[in-house]
């Protein structure tokens, strides 16, 4: 297998525009860098190949707008507007290829310009992506004896799931000359690691994962391809640890008496000039550095929010009538930037505990309930400091992860908390407030007060000890200067963002399942009604939104009405999802669960194949085991100490109460998919 450089002619070639690229590399980035992650050589060891793909992705953006081959289609035609995610793509493919070209592993002097170092780099830790089990462990081993061809053709048939066609297009414009060789190998690989459909998405590879391996030549388990969606895989979520510390430990106390000195130096010309090296006007010391520098703070536009593609809280303004108050904001900073700070100071899951130095962006300060309140967003954390604004209470500080907000995720912020009641701060995009209990349906939204700033009155919410005679949740709709007709609801699970519910009705013959819609019609209403006490188990956990999913509707046997199965998926701002399996009865009495996963992909889009079973008790007393599959189950069958199997995505079987049976479903491709 040889590389040639291909020459388009004129005619061909079009023109990349950049800020396209930009947004897509933007979009795809965690996407790219797991692409060039898994086809890089393994020679180097996971740290520096985890900053090699990073360091490739960032660097993929060309410094002008190119002429770039068009792809041709049947007939000879090409695509007349360039695919910006694909050029970016065939670069950073180009790009892994050429690293695998070297002889031996990166050489030390790898990724610099003109030598200087190149980011990222990491001094004194090594990173490296989550460990995985025995199926990742074979899989690289299994990609480590490849060539660089066949484990890119790898990647771009399963993280890619391109055709093989469109592979075979996407390793030319990469430099491979002759990429069936290099597809063959790869399908063999993946043909030998259980099945595998490119067709069904993430769902389909996830769910082999679950099927039966088979074994390999020596006699082993062959390497599971769909192991590539696993967090091993992943070089965007790390573990840290150091690397030289003892022999650096050392080296530092050989140069302490240095260190001391040039401290003393560095402080004394400090003390007599500011930050700039100018000597401060009046003889003033400047001791606010960057980060706490009031001065220095971001703030956006009052009508940014109208007339941006980017809805989050890069769009909020800086609002509240001490915006102004320098001293308030400067703690506020040192709360947030300074290890030291002796206040109260609380993170939630996935949150920085403090700022990484660069001055954040104010999104609110005001006095709410007797204290001084100030908000604040550094693109990947919401903070909230306040402090009291009478008395020897103590300040506080609390830290939200909220990366990859949106219209719904970031429409509001708590602001106060007290026994039973909020206040939320709402995005400048809403235009209607109101609340209503989740255990009412049809009882119709109150309407909420809110001042100039955005600022509530207080709101009921859920009580924290688990008493569920009402969940009270917030009704909000956007302006229809972003989108025109767009209510949705947020319900408060003790996080400093309220929860966004949202609802998926059960699946239509022969229609494409959309996806999750928002919680506000009678539908929606009526499920959640049943579900909503559950979401008390998701208290403290950094939840982002709750899908409530009917994945099926079963006739119950002795002719006792119909039974609805949900999954109650939480995705987190960490990335992870939890769901929990529901049994809705005829009637309108609480749902009882089915059964709990925690991690998965299960109930996504990634993961739309699904099975869940329960023990049921029919009106004459009889016990019957119950189980139900999503749309694609063709098959079901128990085994264990009740042995049991019937067609389609429904089973009901006269059963011992709690029987301990092994329910597993059948997918049209063989594929096994597993009850919680």
């Amino acid at each position: 297998m040889f590389v040639r450089r291909q020459t388009p002619s004129d005619s061909d070639l079009r023109v990349l525009d950049v800020r396209r690229a930009e947004a897509a590399l933007m979009e795809h980035y965690a996407r790219l860098v797991r692409l060039v992650y898994v086809t890089l050589p393994r020679s180097p060891g996971r740290h520096r190949r985890v900053l090699a793909a990073h360091g490739l992705v960032q660097r993929a953006l060309p410094h002008r707008a190119p002429a770039i081959p068009g792809r041709r289609h049947a007939g000879g035609a090409r695509d007349a507007a360039p695919d910006e995610y694909g050029v970016l793509r065939t670069s950073v493919l180009r790009a892994a290829m050429a690293q695998d070209a070297r002889p031996g592993p990166f050489p030390r002097s790898w990724g610099r310009w003109a030598g200087r170092p190149a980011l990222p780099a990491v001094w004194g830790l090594r990173v490296f992506p989550q460990a995985g089990g025995a199926e990742e462990l074979l899989l690289d081993r299994a990609l480590a004896q490849a060539r660089w061809p066949v484990r890119a053709a790898v990647a771009l048939l399963v993280l890619e799931e391109l055709p093989v066609d469109e592979a075979a297009a996407v390793l030319r414009e990469a430099g491979v000359a002759e990429p069936s060789p290099a597809l063959l190998s790869a399908r063999k690989l993946i043909d030998e690691s259980g099945p595998y459909a490119s067709d069904t998405g993430g769902a389909g590879a996830a769910d082999a994962a679950t099927g039966p391996r088979p074994t390999s030549a020596a006699g082993g388990s062959a390497p599971p391809v769909s192991a590539l969606l696993a967090p091993e895989f992943d070089p965007c979520l790390l573990h840290a640890r150091p690397t030289d510390l003892l022999r650096r430990r050392h080296r530092v106390r050989s140069a302490v008496t240095l260190s001391l000195l040039a401290a003393c130096v560095a402080a004394t010309a400090f003390s007599l000039t500011g930050d700039s090296g100018v000597p401060v006007e009046g003889g003033r010391q400047r001791t606010a550095s960057k980060a706490t520098d009031a001065a220095l703070v971001r703030r956006t536009p009052a009508d940014v929010w109208a007339d941006t593609a980017r809805v989050d809280f890069t769009a909020w303004p800086a609002r509240g009538a001490r915006t102004g108050d320098r001293a308030l904001l400067e703690r506020a900073l040192r709360a947030w930037s300074d290890p030291s700070w002796r206040g109260r100071r609380s993170q939630e899951a996935g949150a920085a505990s403090i700022g990484t130095g660069r001055a954040p962006r104010l999104l609110f300060a005001d006095d709410v309930d007797g204290r001084a309140v100030v908000v604040l967003h550094d693109d990947l954390t919401t903070v909230r400091y306040s402090e009291p604004l009478t008395g020897d209470g103590a300040p506080e500080l609390v830290s939200a992860l909220t990366d990859g907000a949106s219209v719904t995720t970031a429409a509001a912020v708590v602001v106060s908390r007290a026994p039973g009641s909020v206040r939320m701060l709402l995005a400048p995009w809403i235009a209607e407030a109101g609340t209503r209990d989740l255990l009412a349906p049809d009882t119709p939204a109150r309407k909420v007060s809110r001042s100039r700033t955005g600022l509530t009155e207080p709101l009921p919410v859920p009580p924290a000890d688990g008493d569920c005679r009402a969940w009270p949740v917030v009704q909000l709709r956007s302006s229809t200067r972003i989108v025109e007709k767009h209510a949705f609801l947020l319900t408060d699970l003790g996080g400093l963002s309220p929860v966004h519910l949202t609802y998926m009705p059960p699946p239509e013959p022969g229609v494409r399942p959309r996806p999750p819609r928002e919680a506000t019609g009678p539908d929606a209403l009526r499920g959640w009604a049943r579900t909503a006490c559950r979401l008390h188990g998701m208290r403290g956990q950094g939840v982002r939104s709750v899908n409530h999913w009917v994945f099926a509707q079963q006739d119950l046997p002795e002719r006792a009405g119909r039974a609805t199965w949900v999954c109650a998926r939480a995705d987190t701002w960490r990335g992870p999802g939890r769901v929990e399996y529901l049994f809705l009865g005829p009637g309108t009495g609480p749902a009882r669960s089915a059964g709990v996963r925690e991690n998965t992909a299960e109930c996504s889009r990634f993961g739309q194949d699904v099975l869940a079973d329960v023990d049921w008790r029919a009106p004459s007393g009889a016990s019957y085991l119950l189980a139900a599959g999503s749309r694609s189950v063709g098959r079901i069958e128990a085994s264990g100490p009740l042995r049991a199997r019937t067609d389609g995505r429904f089973l009901a079987v006269r059963a011992p109460r709690k029987t301990d049976a092994k329910v597993v479903g059948l997918l049209p491709e063989r594929t096994e998919v597993r009850a919680p």
